[in-house]
């Protein structure tokens, strides 16, 4: 039986799906594994824990401030010319980092690899296979895409802990800046879908898009939350790995443990796609911020042992990109996919305000008291704000809309 014109897998999506997926899967690999590096600069004396903290926190407000910039540029002009751009950009700060130097730190992975993944991650790509896929297959495709990317910490974490022990950080860095080149030709595959396609969009209007999301109760409730996500997140990637040491575990577990989130993610991201079809997208939200908050907070009471350690990666992989399906659908549902990477990067700023505090106050807190405590219970607090908000704040069940 022949599939419908309207639900089509085009040559074009596939290939972009493909060359996305990749993209994707080796940006998210690259930046989640820079924890790893906590541990063995400190201990070699060329940062301290509180610097590399403020870097990531730096890094990951440059990734919230270029995302909208990033969305719009590819919204109007397509991906190609952004992402491999970044791709150099990005090769070039982890080449900063390998040099040394606190200025070389702020500068490489810091800013050049946040305005990196600004434009090698969800606001970006995501939007290129919306903009090809008709609305039928828009809510798989873009699961699919999300799954594909979180494998890249699976594979890019333990291989960065076995360079780093085979080699040094130096040497690792280096490493992992010959992976970042890999993204520039993978840039090239993408294509502007035709005018006549079935995923086809009216001509982006930055200006007019944002005005209305920011009208928009579900949009705005939804930005509110996200702080809570990048908060969460990113103070795990940042200080999970020294964290783990200091309660006495090898190194290795912890690139195991971010090797398992990157596996869980896969399946996370593509159970929440099913369940926003069936729910909506702001339950499956609320949720998620629930049941990642609960995982932190059993993590922070129990002993840390390999075991407890392993079983709270799977939980937080499993919830960790499970918001891009909801999120993703929420804006397309809403607006269409003409100004995803714009209206994605206004959200997305949102996220990374919450992940500079929690990368920054993560190391802060460490270093004036010796203990991640006061950080943990931070997580738990912002998290189960964000949980109420979305849960009861996020306008009556008329305004949602079905999932593409």
């Amino acid at each position: 039986m022949s599939t419908p014109a309207k639900g089509r897998w085009t040559p074009a999506l596939l290939t972009a799906l493909i060359a996305a997926g990749t993209i994707l899967s080796l940006s998210m690999g690259l930046r989640q594994s820079l924890g790893l590096f906590m541990e063995p600069m400190a201990r070699a004396g060329a940062v301290s824990v509180a610097t590399f903290g403020f870097a990531m926190a730096l890094q990951n407000l440059a990734w919230g401030i270029g995302q909208p910039f990033m969305g719009a540029i590819c919204d109007r002009f397509g991906g190609r010319l952004v992402v491999a751009v970044a791709a150099v950009l990005y090769g070039a700060g982890l080449a900063l980092m390998a040099m040394g130097g606190t200025l070389g730190f702020y500068l490489g992975g810091g800013l050049l690899i946040g305005l990196a993944v600004a434009a090698t991650s969800h606001g970006v790509l995501v939007g290129i296979v919306s903009r090809l896929a008709s609305p039928a297959i828009r809510a798989t495709a873009v699961s699919i895409l999300a799954a594909a990317g979180s494998l890249g910490t699976f594979a890019v974490a333990p291989a960065t802990q076995g360079m780093i022990e085979r080699w040094t950080w130096q040497g690792a860095l280096a490493g992992l800046a010959l992976l970042a080149a890999l993204m520039t030709g993978m840039a090239l595959l993408f294509r502007r879908p035709p005018a006549e396609a079935p995923g086809a969009a009216p001509r982006p209007d930055a200006r007019r898009a944002i005005a209305s999301a920011l009208s928009s109760r579900p949009f705005v409730v939804a930005t509110l939350a996200f702080f809570a996500c990048g908060f969460q997140l990113i103070f795990i990637a940042t200080h999970l790995p020294n964290f783990i040491a200091l309660c006495g575990l090898p190194p290795s577990v912890g690139a195991t443990a971010l090797a398992l989130i990157g596996l869980c993610n896969a399946l996370g991201t593509l159970v929440a796609g099913y369940l926003c079809q069936r729910w909506g997208n702001e339950p499956v939200l609320a949720l998620i911020y629930l049941l990642r908050t609960l995982a932190i907070a059993l993590f922070f009471t129990l002993p840390v042992s390999v075991e407890s350690t392993l079983i709270f990666a799977a939980a937080m992989g499993f919830l960790w990109l499970s918001v891009v399906p909801p999120v993703s659908g929420m804006i397309n549902g809403l607006f269409g996919p003409a100004n995803f990477g714009t209206l994605f990067g206004v959200m997305f700023l949102s996220h990374q305000i919450g992940a500079f505090l929690g990368a920054w106050l993560g190391g802060l807190s460490y270093q004036m008291s010796g203990s991640y405590a006061t950080g943990w219970l931070a997580l738990i607090a912002v998290g189960m704000v964000a949980a109420a908000l979305q849960f009861w704040g996020g306008g009556p069940r008329a305004e949602r809309l079905p999932a593409p």
